[in-house]
């Protein structure tokens, strides 16, 4: 990647993941500068990347969120109606290079509104076996499977949109939090160590 990207260059699947990456480095620094290292990318791109996407997502001539979606990551690998209550929905996925057994999910309601935006777990690939808080790897594993493994959890309000939070008890264990960003785990701690 070159040390200046221009704006006049289209917004490509990997300034997408620079995005994804810059969120996660206010968690993960370290995670993310060896997936940008991975990339090719510097800290500048990663910025610009960030701007760029920003800068089109606040745009009054901004696409709505699927065709921005679509513009930038192309046709949609995956497909999937869903039934969420009484509502029929659909879930867009893409492959994301960077974590190949997960996917970029695009959750809409009928009509076309976005609901939800974050990375999930590709079909028909293995999570992992979560059974205690110290199976919560950093970027192990996604909002839905933590949900599942350690039910009922408590989704808490995030720190920025792209971020969630599930407070959740372990079997045996002691209350945590868990951190998202885009989905994807990003830290677990106990709340009287929560900042």
């Amino acid at each position: 990647m070159s040390p200046d990207r221009s704006t006049a260059l289209p917004f490509s699947p990997l300034d997408f993941q620079l995005v994804l990456l810059r969120r996660m480095a206010d968690h993960r620094p370290d995670l993310v500068e060896s997936a940008r290292h991975a990339l090719g990318a510097s800290i500048a791109d990663m910025r610009e990347a960030n701007r760029r996407w920003q800068a089109m997502v606040r745009s009054p001539r901004s696409r709505g969120a699927v065709q921005r979606y679509r513009s930038v990551l192309g046709a949609p690998e995956t497909v999937q109606r869903r039934t969420i209550g009484d509502l029929e929905c659909e879930a867009l996925l893409w492959l994301v290079p960077l974590w190949p057994d997960l996917r970029f999910e695009v959750l809409t309601a009928p009509g076309g509104a976005v609901w939800n935006e974050w990375l999930v777990r590709a079909p028909g690939a293995p999570g992992p076996v979560l059974r205690t808080a110290d199976d919560l790897l950093p970027w192990s594993c996604t909002v839905d499977e933590v949900a599942r493994a350690f039910a009922p959890v408590r989704p808490m309000e995030g720190t920025a949109p792209t971020r969630w939070r599930l407070a959740f008890t372990p079997p045996g264990g002691r209350p945590h939090i868990a951190e998202f960003t885009w989905g994807l785990l990003q830290e677990v701690q106990l709340p009287d160590t929560y900042t």
